[in-house]
């Protein structure tokens, strides 16, 4: 049967943190008291100095790989984040496009019942500290979603903080979930969804 060139399957790329999962190092900073971990991605946009300022905060304080892991483990995804990805699942092929770490992010996939995850890694010395971090590539959210277009897929990406704008630019479909008001100002090209069942009603109309 010759290829359709003009027909693409669907497929979803969707952050983690804030849209099925809440951030972890808002957690962190509250288990910990430590206020300066409580910044994300929705408020500094520049990954890599937002990372250097949570390992020196890390270091500072001689927080280890173990006190976040024991924060993340007491987690919960969102309320109703599990039924909302079991049905998106149910509709069309998902992968979770988070700048997350693979050494963060284990027991979160378990309660989300083991969802592809693409994220980055850590590097953690002997001693079980935290020491640096590594992408997977640069601007890895933004790579998925142009591979996936080249291997023919319909793109339907969503997040809710800055690091998630070059996927959501790039996406056949880009939507923000939950985002905070100056991501909103920022970016309106972009439709806003605040709870689930408007996201399920916006990504049911482009699945057709």
């Amino acid at each position: 049967m010759p290829l359709d060139r003009n027909k693409s399957m669907h497929i979803v790329c969707t952050d983690l943190e804030g849209v099925l999962v809440p951030e972890i190092w808002i957690h962190v900073s509250q288990k910990t008291g430590i206020e300066a971990l409580r910044l994300t991605t929705r408020d500094i946009p520049d990954y890599d100095e937002l990372m250097r300022r949570r390992l020196g905060l890390l270091d500072k304080h001689g927080l280890k790989l173990k006190d976040i892991t024991d924060v993340i483990a007491g987690m919960e995804p969102l309320a109703g984040a599990r039924e909302f990805l079991d049905w998106l699942r149910e509709q069309t092929q998902v992968i979770i496009v988070s700048d997350t770490y693979i050494e963060f992010a284990k027991p979160l996939m378990a309660k989300l019942g083991w969802p592809t995850l693409f994220c980055h890694t850590l590097s953690i010395n002997a001693e079980g500290a935290i020491v640096d971090y590594h992408l997977r590539q640069p601007d890895a959210k933004r790579h998925v979603v142009e591979s996936l277009k080249r291997l023919n897929f319909e793109v339907i990406a969503m997040g809710d903080s800055y690091n998630d704008i070059s996927m959501l630019k790039a996406a056949s479909h880009g939507i923000l979930f939950r985002p905070p008001q100056n991501v909103v100002a920022e970016f309106p090209q972009f439709p806003v969804n605040h709870d689930y069942r408007d996201i399920k009603t916006a990504i049911s109309r482009i699945l057709g």
